[in-house]
C-alpha cells in the first residue's frame, strides 16, 4: 500500500512536500516524495493530511484518570500531592470499577489524539492488562516509594520482590519495568538497592522524578522543609537520614541510578550543572510543562533544556494534573514558554526521542523497517510550514490512524 499526502515528516529527516510512504505487513517499505504511481502498487489519496508517526507520551499515571477535575491547582507541589494522597486513601481498591473505567478512558483520549506509545507509572501496575488490550504500545514502569529505613534484607527482598513482578509480565508490544518515584519518597538503602540490581549497565528503561519542585531540591539540600513535614505526618519520615546536601540530579548520580536507559521526570528545578550532568550520563529529560503549571511545581526551563544538549521526551503526566492526554497540546504549551527551540526539535522529542528512551526503537520515525504507525494530522490548504503548524495545537478532530490496530 502507498498512502499519497500533503505532507510526510520522517523525523528522520525534513519534511516532504507531496510525500508517500509505502507500507507492507506493518512495517514501512519507503518513503520520498514526487514520485509517479505504479501499476504494482495500490496507492490511496490522503489529500491535505501530514502523515507522521505516532506520537509518545513518555510518563503519563493511568491509574490516576479517575482522579480528572477532583484536584484543584496547587499553589505549591507539596500541598497538591496532599490532596492526592487525600483522595487516593478514599479509594484504596486498585481494582475498583471506577479505576478500571478511568484507564480504559485515558487510553481511548491518548489514541484518538495521535499517542501510539505511552510510558505509564503505576503503583498497582493495574494498566498493564487493560493497555495489552489497546491499541498503544507502551512500557508499565512498577514504581518503587520506600522512605523510612528499613533492615538491608528486607530492601533487598522488597527490590527482588518487584522484579519477580515485572519480570511475569509479558505480552508482545507491553513491557513492564521498574521505576522509583523521586528523591524525597525512596531512602538511600533503596536507591542503592536499586543501583545493585538495575544501575546504569540495565537495558532496560527507568523513569523517576525528579528535582520537580523546590521543596524537592531544599529537601536535598537540608533535610527540611515541607516535604519533611509531609514525611512526619505520614509516619515515614527516617530521623537517620542525613541530607546529601546536593541537588536532586547530583543525589541520583551518586546513587548510581543515572545512565543511558534513566527518564528524569520533569527537571523543572534542574541548573545548567543539573542538565550537564544528565546529558554527560545520557539520560533523557521527560518535560510535562500544562502538570508542572497545574501542580504548583513551576515553570520548566524548556530553552535550556534544548540548550543543554540532553535528549528531551514529552509527556502528559495524569489527568489529575493535566486537562488531557493530548501531546499535540503539551506540544503547544511548549512552544509557547520556547519560541526559539524549532518545531522540528520539539517534533523528535514527542516521537523518536520518547520512542529511543523507552528502549522502542523501531518506533518514532518514518523509515524502512520502522513500525507503521502512521498518523494522519487534517492541516489547512496552503500550509508551507508544516511543522510549525503541528506544535501550535492540533485537536483529537484532526487526527486519523493509518496504520494502527483497532480498539
Amino acid at each position: 500500500m502507498r498512502y499519497r499526502a500533503a505532507w510526510v515528516l520522517p523525523i528522520a529527516g525534513p519534511p516532504i512536500r507531496d510525500g508517500w510512504v509505502d507500507v507492507e505487513a506493518g512495517c514501512v517499505e519507503g518513503v520520498g516524495g514526487r514520485v509517479r504511481s505504479s501499476a504494482d502498487v495500490a496507492e490511496v489519496e490522503l489529500g491535505h493530511v501530514a502523515v507522521l508517526p505516532g506520537l509518545v507520551n513518555a510518563h503519563t499515571h493511568l491509574e490516576l484518570s479517575h482522579l480528572r477535575n477532583a484536584i484543584p491547582p496547587g499553589q505549591n507541589f507539596v500541598s497538591w500531592i496532599r490532596h492526592v494522597v487525600a483522595l487516593q486513601s478514599e479509594r484504596r481498591d486498585p481494582g475498583a470499577d471506577s479505576i478500571l473505567a478511568g484507564v480504559d478512558e485515558g487510553i481511548r483520549e491518548a489514541v484518538a489524539s495521535g499517542t501510539a506509545l505511552v510510558g505509564d507509572i503505576s503503583n498497582t501496575l493495574v494498566s498493564f492488562d487493560p493497555l495489552v488490550r489497546s491499541a498503544l504500545a507502551g512500557v508499565v514502569f512498577y514504581e518503587l516509594i520506600r522512605f523510612r529505613a528499613a533492615s538491608p534484607g528486607e530492601i533487598v527482598a522488597f527490590v527482588q520482590e518487584a522484579l519477580d513482578r515485572v519480570a511475569a509480565l509479558t505480552s508482545g508490544h507491553v513491557r513492564a519495568s521498574l521505576a522509583a518515584h523521586a528523591p524525597y519518597s525512596v531512602s538511600p538503602e533503596l536507591w542503592r538497592a536499586l543501583a545493585r540490581k538495575w544501575g546504569r549497565a540495565s537495558p532496560a528503561p527507568f523513569s523517576v522524578h525528579l528535582s520537580e519542585s523546590v521543596e524537592e531540591v531544599e529537601f536535598v539540600q537540608t533535610g527540611g522543609g515541607p516535604w519533611r513535614t509531609f514525611l512526619e505526618d505520614m509516619r515515614s519520615w527516617d530521623p537517620a537520614f542525613v541530607a546529601p546536601a546536593v541537588s536532586p540530579v547530583e543525589y541520583l548520580d551518586r546513587m548510581g541510578v543515572l545512565g543511558p536507559r534513566t527518564l528524569a521526570v520533569h527537571g523543572v528545578q534542574m541548573t545548567p550543572s543539573d542538565l550537564a550532568r544528565l546529558a554527560e550520563r545520557g539520560s533523557t529529560l521527560v518535560t510535562c510543562p500544562r502538570s508542572n503549571a497545574r501542580t504548583g511545581a513551576g515553570t520548566p526551563p524548556i530553552a535550556d533544556f534544548y540548550a543543554s544538549g540532553v535528549r528531551v521526551a514529552v509527556g502528559t503526566d495524569s489527568l489529575a494534573s493535566t486537562p488531557d492526554l493530548n501531546i499535540f497540546s503539551e506540544l503547544a504549551a511548549m512552544r509557547a514558554l520556547a519560541p526559539s527551540v524549532p518545531a522540528a526539535s520539539l517534533l523528535e522529542s514527542a516521537t523518536r526521542h520518547g520512542a529511543a528512551a523507552l528502549g522502542f526503537d523501531d518506533y518514532g520515525t518514518i523509515e524502512p523497517g520502522q513500525q507503521a504507525r502512521l498518523l494522519a494530522v487534517a492541516i489547512p490548504p496552503g500550509c508551507d510550514d508544516v511543522e510549525e503548524y503541528l506544535v501550535s495545537g492540533i485537536q483529537p478532530e484532526q487526527c486519523g490512524w493509518l496504520m494502527c490496530p483497532a480498539m
